[in-house]
């Protein structure tokens, strides 16, 4: 899979409960507003078959996968997705918005279900053809804030989040730990601060990136 691209490629990340989503909605709308060619989408999903896998991964099954086969499944759609979706979209110069992206990965199968690192790191690798974002936007906030936030906004909670509490806490020091090792390409936002507040943020850190997001992006 070739690491080609024209595009600009932004991902939100965060714990569950940390805004990301409405943050999501609102910086595709201020980027279409801009007059920017904009593809979004979400992990795992975005594509028919991660859809699929999606189900698999956050429903709530008797029998729910294992930590490597959860790992191999996200892996799984993510190689579809990146195929069939992003890479083109970047390639037609197209600015990617993406709800996750490889560094859910890291955060929750490293940071919390405890996998091997340096494995998951060459795995996501793989499933990505080396493709990294260009900007990624990290909502932190302490997990018993993120939690009573989801299970207000879903009246209930997924299987990822239904996860103990210690669970959560790995998935923010592996975030966190993303955030360290590449501060350029990672920028940390409080996602419990106030909505608007949090949006003014969110476009400051792209609007830093406006002049290259210009120059490599198609205009509608």
């Amino acid at each position: 899979m070739a690491n080609k691209k024209r595009g600009f490629f932004i991902t939100l990340e965060g714990p569950d409960g940390s805004g990301k989503s409405t943050q999501f909605k609102l910086l595709v709308a201020r980027l279409k507003h801009e007059g920017l060619q904009v593809t979004a989408t979400r992990e795992p999903g975005g594509h028919p078959l991660a859809e699929k896998i999606r189900v698999l991964l956050l429903g709530k099954e008797e029998s729910p996968p294992g930590p490597e086969a959860e790992l191999l499944l996200f892996l799984a759609a993510r190689a579809q997705h990146v195929r069939d979706l992003i890479q083109p979209a970047l390639s037609q110069g197209h600015i990617v918005v993406c709800e996750r992206f490889s560094d859910s990965t890291y955060a929750y199968q490293v940071g919390g279900r405890g996998l091997p690192a340096a494995f998951v790191r060459s795995a996501n690798r793989f499933a990505t053809g080396g493709l990294k974002p260009d900007l990624t936007l990290l909502y932190d906030l302490p997990p018993a804030t993120g939690l009573r936030r989801a299970y207000r906004a879903k009246q209930g909670h997924d299987r990822m989040e239904s996860a103990a509490r210690s669970f959560q806490t790995g998935v923010r020091k592996g975030y966190r730990q993303l955030a360290a090792w590449e501060p350029q390409r990672i920028k940390i936002l409080r996602g419990d601060h106030p909505r608007a507040t949090v949006t003014a943020q969110t476009w400051k850190r792209v609007k830093e990136k406006m002049p290259r997001i210009r120059k490599q992006c198609h205009v509608v």
